[in-house]
């Protein structure tokens, strides 16, 4: 996962460096498959939530479609423990198309992102843990396809630098890397339980 700030040499989770086993070639082609079938929503819930919770995200709150009106540039927000018992938060764009840039222009796709990421890092969320409203601190662009480096390059080029510093990526061969090396099992056989709760505003 990387940050918008941050070049593409940058340290982040690193790609398994080994041969595939023949198991997770299989997996690894089932998972492309099915999110090749699948709608934004059900990437979502299905992949991407259960991802970030093995990853060991917290609270993770899901808006989907059915509402947008209480997304405010979110699809998902989400917070994590620090070792010091502190918390940071995050939120998440997800895009089921590649995010590309054609000969460097702004792309709807792009510009749309680029307000989207603008108003998570602009609108609190409300965390009923604490019982406050939090500005979140980090922004992931999830993308099924892929992103590729003209469109981070663009959206870096857009974005002001204290908005860079909180824009991670995360696009599928990032996600099918990391979905093996947690062994994860083949999307919607978990039983994860609901992804948003609806007993409380997560926007």
């Amino acid at each position: 996962m990387r940050s918008l700030g941050s070049g593409d040499s940058s340290a982040g989770i690193k790609p398994i460096r080994r041969a595939l086993t023949a198991e997770e070639l299989s997996t690894s082609r089932d998972l492309e498959a099915w999110i090749d079938g699948a709608s934004e929503d059900e990437f979502t819930e299905q992949v991407v939530v259960p991802l970030f919770r093995q990853l060991g995200f917290m609270r993770i709150a899901v808006a989907g479609h059915k509402d947008r009106s209480l997304e405010f540039g979110k699809d998902l927000w989400m917070k994590y423990r620090l070792p010091t018992d502190n918390y940071l938060y995050f939120g998440a764009q997800v895009k089921k198309e590649k995010l590309d840039s054609r000969a460097g222009s702004l792309s709807q796709n792009i510009a749309t992102v680029l307000d989207q990421v603008r108003m998570a890092l602009r609108d609190p969320i409300w965390d009923p843990d604490t019982n406050r409203r939090n500005l979140v601190d980090h922004v992931f662009i999830v993308s099924a396809g892929e992103i590729t480096k003209a469109a981070k390059r663009l959206m870096a080029e857009n974005l002001d630098a204290d908005l860079r510093r909180s824009v991670m990526f995360l696009d599928r061969p990032q996600i099918v890397d990391l979905w093996l090396r947690v062994q994860l099992p083949p999307p919607g056989t978990a039983d994860d339980g609901p992804s948003g709760n609806a007993d409380w505003l997560p926007f």
